[in-house]
């Protein structure tokens, strides 16, 4: 009865490719296949006589494609061995032929395959919802591959197009006499063909084997033109550039990133219209929270809420935007290293370290006490107390731009030790991000492993200290032998021409990032370190650089804090907003409260003054919270609830942040001294 009941599945597929048009037909077939395979509705001889005509339309068809296959191998012996035809005509014919052959092989295949899951099907247990979902995942790589393998019979068609059209114009060239411009033009084509040959990079057959590779569904999507001509004249453009969008099942949009055909320049339409809206949406934006007394970068965030997901959802290529953005955190805290000499780092070096330090135990060890109450998972408190206890680098450095630094006699400048801890914290975010995989494991293993664990963040806490002591030493040389003499060539260089010295400062903030990271350091160190280095080179030196680099951090600051505004969600801090100020106002005073605490251990007794000042500067969420968020929501560490609390707590503190500075400002610096920093 198994044996019946299989023979008949094949009729399932084979009758279809026959005779059976019709889908009443269809149906019909179906039905008594089912019931032949359960053994009902039929009596034996009839079962059997149908099943064997069926099969035996399958064997005809199976016998007539090997004759075929037959056929072509000596039609393709015949082709190559055919004198008479030119090296073009034969290509040509033989990669036709052998396009036949594979469309021969795939169709078999796909009968055996139908088969196959139709057997699989009727076997299983339609309660089942895993054999079922299982099932799913077959049929849907199945259908996958072979997208995949139509994909390249198309492309291989063109390829034989192409040989095709060669093949013709070879014929016509032996037929006539060319001129001297066409054959110059004929030798420039074949240049051109061999160029392209040359550059083109098959990294779809190169990858598709590789471990971890998927194949999966997308969606080309074009834009939609007001004028329908219009819009089928961009098609053809976009379809022969690559410049349309792509959309996966899981609601994932690419850009093209590399060309097939690097010989024709591009440009993504997409990141120019979004560059182009933050521009000058930024405008009235900043000039708004000028106007009510806010720091015009809060109306930068404002802008990409209002051009974010959350707003008019006109940013398409928010990767690319959020990418352009980093370079402003880069060049915010080159300026920031430039105006913070090594001597004030030597003077607070002590504070710097420590404060942090203890901050972010006390901030770990207040969450796992929180969570222990609240059954929170260890992990994800001690995630969100570590993610909690940043501060934005970025934000405070706008709060200190431009304000008075002059130490009174025997006491340390509040600035020098803010920026200080702040860069440590930057190297706790690269530390933490280092720590993440760690953290992951954490949270599935058992307690046989929590040894092995704890070894192993000790030995990536070595592992950072060891990176630190070694940019520190590379610092040291550079300053020592290279700083000088590289500056003094710049700056002869860039007499009357000053794009040599931007572009020379560039790079070297390029350098000293490139370092850190490859020392597994955060790249912000690197930026930091390498304002400090020139800035050794006296006051004149960082007046000059500052006036030079101070417009493009200006720039790109603007869209690093739009970006931000992408990932703000008002709506959600509208319908949340009672609980949501309840926590940010805890936090807020968490930080200040633990902040006064530690700098009162640390600070010499002449400089407690300022614990206040430091204590505001650190009483707000860092940006980064966004990038650790989001990580460990990928990685399970967090939920899609904690996410968007993180977010919105980090935002509302981050609106906080200037009344507390500027209350602090007011009340703890001398009226001489203060300058508005905000």
């Amino acid at each position: 009865m198994r044996a019946t009941g299989f023979i008949s599945l094949w009729t399932l597929v084979s009758l279809p490719c026959g005779e059976l048009a019709n889908p009443a037909e269809h149906e019909d077939v179906v039905k008594h296949a089912i019931k032949l395979h359960r053994g009902k509705g039929a009596v034996v001889t009839q079962r059997k006589q149908w099943v064997l005509e069926s099969c035996r339309k399958l064997s005809g068809l199976l016998r007539q494609k090997n004759v075929v296959l037959n056929k072509l191998k000596s039609a393709i012996r015949a082709v190559e061995k055919d004198a008479g035809l030119s090296d073009e005509e034969k290509l040509f014919q033989v990669h036709t032929f052998e396009i036949f052959q594979k469309e021969l092989n795939e169709s078999e295949n796909s009968v055996f395959q139908a088969i196959h899951g139709l057997q699989r099907a009727l076997q299983g247990d339609y309660k089942d919802v895993v054999n079922m979902k299982e099932s799913s995942r077959q049929r849907l790589e199945a259908l996958r591959e072979a997208a995949i393998k139509e994909e390249m019979e198309y492309v291989e068609l063109l390829a034989a197009e192409k040989h095709q059209v060669e093949a013709l114009k070879n014929m016509q060239h032996q037929n006539k006499s060319l001129s001297m411009l066409d054959e110059i033009l004929e030798d420039v084509r074949k240049a051109a063909d061999r160029l392209e040959e040359e550059i083109e990079e098959h990294a779809f057959d190169d990858n598709k084997s590789v471990r971890g590779v998927n194949f999966e569904a997308v969606l080309r999507v074009e834009e939609d033109e007001a004028n329908s001509k219009r819009n089928a004249s961009k098609r053809e453009v976009e379809d022969d550039l690559g410049l349309s969008m792509l959309i996966d099942s899981q609601n994932n949009q690419y850009i093209l990133t590399k060309p097939r055909d690097s010989t024709i320049p591009r440009a993504d339409h997409h990141f120019i219209k979004d560059i182009v809206s933050i521009g000058m949406l930024s405008l009235p934006c900043g000039w708004l929270c000028t106007t009510i007394g806010l720091p015009t970068m809060f109306g930068y965030i404002i802008c990409g809420v209002l051009l974010g997901p959350s707003g008019l959802n006109s940013i398409k290529s928010i990767v690319q935007v959020e990418t352009l953005g980093e370079f402003g955190v880069f060049f915010t805290l080159f300026l920031v290293g430039l105006e913070f000499s090594p001597e004030r780092l030597r003077k607070v070096w002590k504070i710097s370290l420590q404060g942090p330090c203890y901050m972010t135990v006390l901030m770990i060890a207040f969450g796992l006490l929180w969570g222990h109450l609240l059954r929170i998972r260890p992990t994800q408190s001690v995630f969100i107390s570590t993610c909690l206890s940043l501060s934005s680098t970025p934000l405070v450095s706008r709060f200190l731009a431009g304000s008075v630094r002059g130490d009174k006699e025997g006491d340390i400048d509040y600035s020098s030790v803010l920026l200080g801890m702040l860069v440590m914290q930057d190297v706790q975010l690269g530390l933490f991000i280092a720590v993440m995989p760690t953290l992951i494991q954490a949270g599935v293993s058992t307690y046989s492993s929590i040894f092995k664990e704890i070894l192993r963040i000790l030995i990536l806490i070595g592992q950072i200290l060891f990176s630190l002591a070694a940019v520190f030493l590379i610092c040291l040389v550079i300053k020592t032998y290279l700083i000088g003499p590289y500056y003094r060539k710049l700056h002869a260089e860039s007499k009357g021409n000053k794009e040599i010295l931007i572009l020379g400062i560039t790079a070297f903030i390029f350098l000293m990032l490139t370092i850190t990271e490859l020392l597994d350091v955060s790249m912000e160190l690197g930026c930091f370190l390498a304002g400090a280095l020139i800035s050794s080179q006296g006051h004149m030196v960082t007046e000059e650089i500052m006036s030079c680099i101070e417009p493009i951090r200006d720039f790109l600051a603007i869209i690093f804090f739009a970006s931000i505004g992408l990932h703000v969600f008002p709506t959600f801090v509208i319908y949340e907003l009672t609980v949501l100020l309840f926590l940010t106002l805890s936090v807020v005073i968490m930080k200040f409260v633990l902040a006064v605490f530690v700098l009162s251990l640390i600070l010499p007794k002449t400089s407690q003054y300022i614990k206040w000042i430091v204590s505001a500067g650190l009483a707000q969420v860092s940006e980064f919270s966004f990038v650790l968020g989001s990580r460990a929501r990928r990685a399970g560490i967090i939920s899609r609830e904690v996410y968007l609390l993180i977010l919105s707590v980090t935002t509302l503190s981050l609106l906080l942040a200037p009344a507390l500075w500027r209350a602090a400002i007011m009340k703890c610096v001398p009226r001489p001294e203060r300058r508005s920093s905000t």
